[in-house]
């Protein structure tokens, strides 16, 4: 499949003043300034194909947003290329944002002081919709979001969930091909991300929409994406699928067992014991060295069991593994 998105080699560096503290040091700066030179991006370079959903992922300062950015053409990067839908965003820019959608989970692009719905008709004149795809648009997002209560509400008068499901909308009115998310359910409550993340699933499977997620919500990446990308300090230092990264890493389960109380627990080895209270044990098995197939054999062969729970390692601590591993 060929690739909607593609960025070659790109770098980016940010020249930023510095001084010392203190009165001196301001004066000294309007004389003579010092700068530094910070390296956000180095040499990246990875392909998107048409109706991928990719989850960005990294700690804070590893150069998502920027990366986002040069996406969108608002930055432009030191050195590199990118193609996306066949024109480079910073030099195409009028062209280009018709057929993408952005949401910051930062900033926003609704009007501060006028009601929701004003914003909406102001962003349909911007991106040249017409009426009845702005009305066939609106309706469904308005039902699926639940915006109907607050769309008459000023802006500043909303909720962070609330602004956060009218800044999704907002992206969305003019039917992107491409959706830009940088941290789409800041704030949103557990509802409202599943409604945001069934519909992000919908449009990609019915209308093709290319999905790029950077986030630091773990939920929103399983729950969405097949392949990831791992930032670190300005590298890719991953790009491969969800489900391999998540068996490569998750390499302690956890079992609850309830057991007839009357009986001594014995475990085999590469497990260990983290509690054991009237006739109910939790255990940690190591399964790159143990299936947890045999732990559970072997603990139903020595113990009269009533009820077994398996549980993976939290998908935040497999993704806090990859950064110790990375160094990041």
């Amino acid at each position: 499949m060929s690739s909607i998105i593609s960025v070659q080699n790109i770098s980016k560096v940010y020249k930023v003043a510095k001084r010392d503290e203190g009165v001196k040091a301001a004066f000294r700066s309007f004389v003579k300034r010092d700068y530094e030179y910070i390296e956000a991006l180095k040499n990246i370079s990875f392909e998107v194909s048409k109706g991928e959903i990719i989850g960005y992922i990294g700690p804070n300062g590893a150069g998502k947003s920027t990366t986002v950015k040069i996406l969108c053409g608002v930055l432009v990067p030191t050195e590199g290329s990118c193609s996306i839908l066949d024109m480079v965003p910073w030099e195409n820019r009028v062209k280009y944002v018709s057929n993408i959608g952005v949401v910051f989970g930062q900033r926003t692009q609704l009007m501060w002081d006028i009601p929701v719905i004003d914003s909406f008709g102001l962003l349909k004149d911007i991106y040249r919709v017409s009426e009845k795809s702005y009305r066939t648009n609106l309706e469904e997002i308005v039902s699926i979001f639940g915006l109907a209560d607050f769309l008459t509400t000023p802006v500043r008068q909303l909720s962070l969930g609330q602004r956060m499901r009218c800044e999704i909308a907002a992206s969305l009115l003019h039917s992107p091909k491409i959706l830009f998310l940088d941290e789409p359910t800041i704030g949103l409550d557990a509802v409202s991300k599943v409604a945001v993340r069934e519909y992000i699933k919908r449009i990609n499977k019915q209308n093709g929409v290319t999905v790029m997620l950077t986030t630091h919500d773990m939920g929103d990446v399983e729950a969405l994406t097949d392949r990831v990308m791992l930032i670190g300090k300005g590298e890719i230092l991953y790009d491969g699928s969800f489900s391999l990264m998540k068996s490569k890493y998750n390499t302690v389960n956890v079992l609850t067992i309830d057991y007839d109380e009357n009986m001594s627990i014995s475990l085999p080895e590469h497990t260990s014991l983290i509690s054991n209270d009237k006739g109910r044990a939790v255990v940690s098995v190591d399964t790159t060295k143990i299936p947890v197939s045999e732990v559970i054999g072997y603990l139903s062969s020595n113990l009269t069991v009533y009820d077994i729970n398996v549980q993976s390692r939290p998908v935040e601590e497999i993704i806090a593994k990859l950064y110790e591993e990375y160094h990041i």
